[in-house]
């Protein structure tokens, strides 16, 4: 009854945000367009996007624009959230805030590494980030190099660890960016453990416990069939969680020979098995990942409606909504066809 009364109102909130997530025929007929500005302007006319294009001319509608905008909708959806949210829902968001902060660092990470210049621009999410982040976007943004990125985080929760990598003589891109996910998920865990009840982190733990897997899964993968690594470089590379994924199961994967033996091994999983494509045809394993996420995510919601899944589950299915209009506007760009177009966004 505790639940029922603390998330009446928030489950309706979300059930409301739900119903403005586009659907797979409104995907099928902005694929169907021929242009970016078509397919922004369909955008328009929706409800969860309207007036987020209205100041954006069609000249400037290049990737980094209109990625910038879908994040900012992601935003505001949090911020609403939020302002229904009681003082339990508020701890567990303050820590997804964190998720937000990390896919920020990231795109910073890439620029001050690589000494590019950032293609989205972050001042347009100055005032949410002002409202519940320390770190300073416009400072982190014009770093002029790894050194100045990393001491403009000083006072934040991620300066120690980072600053500690820098000190090593062989640090990559992926070293920074796997430690910062397995900063992401320890303090989750730290979390959940202190404010939630036992119900609401088992449902969390089912999610984030097989993002983790899956995660891991695809780092394998990618090291044995891109990189060619040794068994004892790819267990280095692995996040050292396992939830369904069994440590034998790992161990299997990671000493596979062929990629024939790696996705037989991967159908006895309890991920392979979850997922309705045949993984004998060795599929696609981030639509993998999107397929058996999406399942869980839905199921952890639709079963346990008045609970913190209702939050989980809905920022999670908005940020795969706007990864897929990326991908579909992008397909458009490049002129493909709609049929291939719909095909990376909708589960045929």
């Amino acid at each position: 009854m505790g639940n029922l009364l603390s998330y009446s109102g928030l489950t309706t909130k979300v059930r409301a945000m739900e119903s403005h997530l586009i659907s797979d025929s409104q995907f099928r007929d902005m694929a169907a367009l021929e242009t970016v500005s078509d397919a922004v302007e369909y955008l328009r006319h929706l409800k969860a996007y309207e007036g987020l294009f209205s100041d954006v001319d069609d000249e400037k509608l290049h990737r980094g624009a209109i990625e910038q905008r879908l994040i900012l909708s992601l935003y505001q959806d949090f911020a609403k959230l939020y302002r229904f949210s009681n003082l339990t829902q508020r701890k567990f968001l303050d820590l997804y805030f964190m998720h937000f902060e990390i896919d920020i660092l990231k795109k910073c990470f890439r620029n001050a590494m690589g000494r590019n210049q950032l293609d989205i621009d972050l001042s347009v999410f100055r005032d949410f980030f002002f409202k519940h982040s320390s770190l300073d976007l416009m400072k982190l943004s014009s770093s002029a190099n790894l050194h100045e990125f990393i001491a403009n985080l000083e006072g934040s929760i991620y300066y120690d660890l980072l600053i500690h990598l820098e000190e090593g003589t062989e640090t990559t891109l992926f070293d920074y960016e796997v430690h910062l996910d397995l900063l992401y998920f320890k303090s989750i865990w730290k979390v959940m453990s202190k404010y939630l009840n036992k119900k609401s982190q088992e449902l969390l733990i089912q999610c984030f416990g097989s993002k983790l897997d899956l995660l891991n899964i695809q780092w394998i993968y990618r090291s044995l069939k891109y990189y060619h690594l040794n068994s004892a470089d790819i267990y280095a590379l692995l996040i050292p969680f396992h939830y369904h994924l069994k440590k034998d199961q790992t161990a299997k994967l990671v000493e596979s020979g062929t990629m024939d033996e790696f996705f037989a091994v991967l159908k006895t999983t309890y991920y392979g098995q979850k997922a309705d494509m045949d993984v004998r045809e060795k599929p696609d394993l981030e639509q993998l990942t999107s397929e058996v996420l999406d399942k869980i995510y839905r199921s952890t919601s639709r079963q346990n409606p008045y609970s913190i899944a209702t939050l989980n589950s809905y920022l999670y299915l908005k940020e795969e909504e706007i990864q897929k209009i990326i991908t579909l506007i992008e397909s458009i760009r490049y002129q493909l066809k709609p049929e291939e177009i719909i095909s990376y966004v909708v589960k045929q």
